[in-house]
């Protein structure tokens, strides 16, 4: 996936990738519900995705974070208070563009691995 975010734009990431719904290939996974209990439901696994962009955000001065929520329980996948939960409709990580150039998102993932890279344009 590529995404051009331009100066001064927002990065949402409920809004980028959308509902997960089994039309779209979602399968059930393990998830937290709001009281933090794992159960099984559609979007289990974009929290690993939302906070590995997080990490790389956090590494960039200019982009500034505006909405980040942590896990109701500890995750397995990111140190402690590195994580970045997301739930479609209800909590979402967000990060502005405040640098003086657009920049660009690129995405991707392999069975065991989820690669982003941010450049400047």
């Amino acid at each position: 996936m590529e995404l051009l975010l331009n100066l001064g734009e927002t990065f949402s990431f409920c809004d980028t990738v959308g509902k997960a719904t089994p039309e779209d290939g979602y399968q059930k996974a393990d998830i937290f519900d709001k009281d933090g209990n794992v159960t099984k439901g559609y979007g289990g696994g974009n929290c690993q995705i939302s906070s590995t962009l997080y990490n790389a955000v956090l590494k960039i001065p200019s982009l500034t974070v505006i909405e980040r929520h942590e896990h109701s329980k500890k995750v397995y996948y990111v140190p402690e208070g590195k994580d970045a939960a997301v739930a479609y409709g209800s909590i979402d990580f967000k990060f502005r563009n405040d640098y003086n150039y657009d920049i660009k998102i690129y995405a991707s993932n392999t069975t065991n691995s989820i690669d982003i890279r941010i450049v400047k344009l």
